[in-house]
């Protein structure tokens, strides 16, 4: 990786809790999460859990090692059995997700996951602009009887 992707790369630990640490975990050599990325990438943020509380791990950041293992060419199942053994203390090492980019090129493909819940709030916004749109235009174009 080039100097550029550590300008986001951050270290967070979080103590195990009851239920874990509280996020759930996507890609790997053998299930790729984005295209042509073999990376390890947080997938959902479980509310209450270790990783919520901490505030800082976001759901499309990537995670680069744990306890010192980089998940680098790693397959999911491996990436997965590290998490579950990592002991009551855990360390990350994350590339942020980076938000600044959407536009222009990208050093990371992270931005080009799945968008599915903002198209679907697009498509309500949208129908609801027509709906206004349509019951000005009909107020307007009444004739008196």
């Amino acid at each position: 990786m080039n100097g550029s992707l550590h300008s986001n790369t951050v270290d967070i630990k979080l103590k195990r809790g009851p239920a874990g640490l509280g996020f759930n975990i996507v890609g790997g050599v053998d299930q790729q999460y984005v295209v042509n990325d073999c990376g390890i990438y947080v997938s959902k943020i479980k509310e209450d859990g270790a990783a919520a509380l901490d505030g800082r791990l976001q759901e499309g950041d990537r995670i680069l090692a744990i306890n010192g293992v980089k998940l680098e060419d790693q397959t999911h199942k491996a990436a997965v059995d590290l998490f579950r053994t990592a002991g009551e203390d855990v360390e990350l090492r994350v590339l942020k997700k980076s938000s600044h980019h959407i536009n222009g090129p990208s050093d990371t493909q992270a931005d080009h996951a799945p968008s599915a819940p903002y198209l679907g709030i697009l498509a309500v916004l949208t129908g609801a602009a027509v709906a206004i749109f349509a019951i000005i235009y009909i107020r307007n174009n009444r004739r008196p009887f």
